[in-house]
Parts: C-alpha cells; structure tokens; sequence
C-alpha cells in the first residue's frame, strides 16, 4: 500500500475535485445566497404578533359591553358609554397601527384551531413560520392588564386637561 493511502494519507489524497462537480457546487452556494433566509422575528415583533391577537379580542369585549351598556336603565349609563367609546378609539387606533407595522414587517397572523383552554396561532415572519398558543386564563389576564393601562391613560388625561 503506498504511503498516501495510509493514516491521515487517505484523506490528503481526496482533495481532488472534478471540474463539473465544481460548477454544480458554486452553482448550488450562488443560489443559497440569492435565497433570503428565514429570519427569527425579535422580541418587539413577537410582542407585535401577541398585540394582533389580544386587540381584537379585547375590541370584541368592549364593544359588547357597550352594547350592553346601552340596553342599561343606570344612572351613570351616559358617563359610562362615553367612557367605553374614547377606549374603543384607543383600541382601535392601536390595533390599526400594530396591524400597519405588521404589514410593514411582512408579518402575517392567522388563527389555527380553537381548542377548550386555548387558541392555537400560527406566524409567518420574513419566511420564518411557526405556531404558538394562548391559554384562556393568560389572555383574560392579558386583557385585564391592558385594560387597566388605558383606564389610567384616560384618567390621567382628564387630570391633566
């Protein structure tokens, strides 16, 4: 057996390469390169994808609890209709700016199955795909929270003005 076949001889000897083989791999790297690659969405992205989902829900929420409140004999029934129509304003001024960054992003949302204790999400972010669930109980927290933080905001605007 001659010298190059043996120990680390055997691999010195296989560095050869075909000329068409050559041109099949630098035609295979300029296409990867051409291909944008699937980019995972940052943080501030996914934090958009979970506002896509939540803001809807809590524009549902609002808008039947002012039909509700409508239907209502309470005294403060004026007050607490004009207060429920400046948060559906803000929801629905948020939501329109979350979905305008999303398309902005090339991010698109849609929702994939509705089991008894969650909702079931899938993604697709600049060819990135991927699922993700809500538990019920996480998003009437979610949704409580976010209320509470535009309740403040609109308090905090009268106590200012």
């Amino acid at each position: 057996m001659s010298k190059k076949l043996e120990g680390n001889g055997r691999w010195e000897s296989s560095r050869m390469m075909l000329p068409e083989h050559r041109e099949q791999y630098l035609q295979m790297k300029a296409a990867q390169s051409e291909q944008p690659r699937a980019q995972i969405p940052t943080r501030e992205e996914l934090e958009l994808i979970r506002d896509a989902v939540l803001l809807p829900m809590m524009l549902s929420v609002v808008d039947k609890n002012y039909r509700e409140m409508e239907a209502s004999t309470s005294s403060l029934k004026r007050l607490y209709m004009v207060a429920t129509n400046v948060l559906l304003n803000r929801i629905h001024r948020d939501l329109a700016r979350v979905k305008r960054e999303l398309r902005n992003r090339s991010i698109k949302v849609f929702e994939d199955e509705r089991v008894d204790s969650a909702l079931h999400y899938h993604f697709v972010c600049r060819g990135y795909e991927n699922q993700f669930a809500m538990l019920r109980d996480v998003i009437r927290t979610e949704m409580s929270v976010r209320m509470t933080k535009y309740i403040q905001e609109m308090t905090a605007a009268l106590t200012a003005g």
